[in-house]
């Protein structure tokens, strides 16, 4: 069983409780672009470059700019990301904080974004996005990702199959993590899915309270 008690509350970020709620808003988003937002992807990229050049191959341009503008928004929000960390380290609320507070803000302007505006949504998403990757890139000190599945899978067999080697139960354990991470960002994927059909382009929302649910557990961090 993984250990879900919270010891200290230094180094929160890095912890299960609030890689839970992180890590739906994830799956959740994934899936709210895809079904929503024209079937481009907020946090898988990968899938974002094999469509992008499909339509370019077939000469649909109008398509592969659909797919081109979140691949930017994404690499433009890690770079941003980096250096919000850099000169907000030193404020009065962690720099996470301000990261997770405006990932909020996005998650508003998006359910408001009427749907002839997808690329523009999809851009906000996979900016926020690309901010969550970077902020929220630990847990028990192993990197983990919270907003995409294949390097947690990759990490997770990894280490199982280091365990069945050495039988060394803390790569076990660390498997049991990885696969229950993965398990998290299915349970927000299918929850974007539910939530979708019932409140359609204003379910965004839903990630926003989990990320707001993160931004709160976040206060009792210790700044060190």
């Amino acid at each position: 069983m993984i250990n879900l008690k919270i010891k200290t509350y230094e180094n929160l970020h890095e912890t299960f409780l609030v890689l839970v709620f992180i890590t739906l808003a994830g799956g959740f988003q994934d899936a709210y672009s895809y079904l929503m937002r024209g079937k481009v992807f907020a946090n898988a990229q990968t899938g974002n470059i094999v469509l992008l050049f499909k339509n370019i191959v077939e000469l649909n341009f109008k398509a592969s700019i659909s797919y081109l503008i979140p691949i930017i928004a994404f690499t433009f929000g890690i770079y941003i990301a980096v250096r919000f960390e850099d000169a907000i380290e030193k404020r009065r609320l962690h720099w996470r904080q301000y990261i997770v507070a405006f990932e909020i803000i996005i998650m508003i302007i998006v359910s408001i974004v009427p749907e002839n505006l997808n690329n523009l949504a999809n851009a906000l998403l996979s900016f926020s996005c690309a901010m969550q990757v970077y902020a929220f890139k630990k847990i028990y000190g192993l990197n983990f990702a919270t907003t995409m599945c294949i390097g947690n899978l990759r990490s997770a067999t990894e280490n199982l199959s280091k365990y069945h080697i050495t039988k060394d139960r803390k790569y076990l354990e660390n498997s049991k993590k990885y696969y229950t991470v993965i398990f998290i960002f299915g349970m927000g994927a299918a929850l974007g899915n539910i939530a979708s059909d019932y409140f359609r382009l204003k379910s965004i929302i839903v990630a926003a309270i989990c990320l707001a649910i993160s931004f709160i557990i976040l206060f009792f961090e210790d700044r060190g």
